[in-house]
C-alpha cells in the first residue's frame, strides 16, 4: 500500500512538473517572438493603433479595433450567458426533479462537448439569419456574443452548480428553521456562500470567450473596424492570428506572434484579479 501511494504521489508530482514547464515554455517562445517587435514598434502604437495594413508599405499594426471587439464579443456573451448559466445551476441543484435531473445534466454536459466548428455552422445558418431579420447582415458582435453565450454556458452550469452542492446542509436547514421560505434559503443563504466558486466559474468562461477562434471565425464579419453599434462586424485578436499566420512572414509574423503575447497578457491579468479577488472574499 505504501508503494502504491509513493507511486500516485511520484505520479502528482511528475504531472504538476509538466504542467508548470509547458506554460515557461510557452511563454517564452511568445515572449522572444513577440517582444522584439513591440520593442521596435512601439507599445502605445501597436495596443493603441486603429489601422491594420501588414501588407502594406509602410505596414500599420494597429490592434486597437481588434482588442476592442474581443472585448465587446466577450462582455456581450457574459452578459447573456451569466444569469442564465447561474439561475440553471441554482435550479439543478436545488429545485430540480430527481427524475429529471440526469436528462438534463446529461444535455449541459453534452453541450461542453460539442466542436467548436459544429458551434460555428449553427450560429452562421440559425442566428446570424434571425439577426439580419432585424438589421445589417448578421454576421455582427450580437450575433458572436449570442453564439459565445451557448458557449460557455456548460462551464458556468456545471462549475457553479458543483459549488452550490458544495455548501453544507446546515446553511439551508439553519435558513429554514429561521423561518425562511425555501425560495430566500437558496437565494439568501445558500447562493451567497457558494459566491466563490461560482465566481470561479464565470472567470474560467471569461478565458474561453477570450481565446475562441474557430466558431467565432464564421460569425464576426472579420472587419478591422471599431463597431458603432452590436450589430456592426468586427475581428477579434484570436481570428486575426489564425486568419493571417498561414502566409504571413517577416514583421508581418511577428507582429501576429506579439498579438498572441497581449492576448496572454490579457488572459494573465484576468486570472491574477480573479485570484487577488478570491483571496479578499476568503480573508
Amino acid at each position: 500500500m505504501k508503494l502504491y501511494e509513493k507511486l500516485m504521489k511520484n505520479i502528482f508530482v511528475i504531472s504538476s512538473i509538466v504542467s508548470i514547464m509547458s506554460i515557461i515554455v510557452i511563454a517564452t517562445f511568445i515572449i522572444k517572438g513577440g517582444f522584439p517587435f513591440i520593442a521596435e514598434y512601439g507599445l502605445l502604437k501597436f495596443l493603441l493603433g486603429k489601422e491594420w495594413f501588414p501588407t502594406n508599405s509602410p505596414s500599420e499594426f494597429g490592434l486597437l479595433p481588434m482588442i476592442l471587439g474581443s472585448v465587446y464579443i466577450t462582455v456581450g456573451a457574459l452578459v447573456l450567458a451569466v444569469p442564465i448559466g447561474v439561475l440553471t445551476a441554482i435550479y439543478l441543484a436545488k429545485f430540480c426533479d430527481r427524475k429529471y435531473y440526469r436528462f438534463l445534466k446529461s444535455l449541459v454536459q453534452l453541450m461542453a462537448g460539442i466542436p467548436s466548428i459544429v458551434y460555428g455552422f449553427f450560429a452562421l445558418n440559425m442566428i446570424a439569419p434571425l439577426i439580419r431579420n432585424i438589421q445589417g447582415d448578421g454576421l455582427s458582435v450580437l450575433t458572436s456574443s449570442i453564439l459565445l453565450a451557448i458557449m460557455i454556458l456548460p462551464t458556468i452550469i456545471v462549475l457553479s452548480e458543483s459549488s452550490i452542492n458544495s455548501v453544507p446542509q446546515s446553511y439551508y436547514e439553519g435558513s429554514r428553521a429561521l423561518g425562511a421560505n425555501d425560495e430566500e434559503s437558496v437565494f439568501k443563504a445558500v447562493v451567497p456562500a457558494a459566491r466563490s466558486g461560482v465566481f470561479a466559474s464565470i472567470i474560467l468562461a471569461l478565458g474561453r470567450a477570450i481565446g475562441e477562434t474557430m466558431a467565432v471565425l464564421r460569425v464576426c464579419g472579420n472587419q478591422v473596424r471599431i463597431p458603432d453599434s452590436m450589430f456592426d462586424g468586427v475581428r477579434t485578436l484570436t481570428t486575426n492570428i489564425v486568419m493571417e499566420m498561414s502566409y504571413a512572414q517577416g514583421t508581418h509574423r511577428e507582429s501576429l506572434i506579439a498579438t498572441s503575447l497581449v492576448l496572454f497578457v490579457i488572459i494573465l491579468v484576468v486570472n491574477s484579479a480573479f485570484v487577488v479577488i478570491k483571496g479578499r472574499k476568503v480573508s
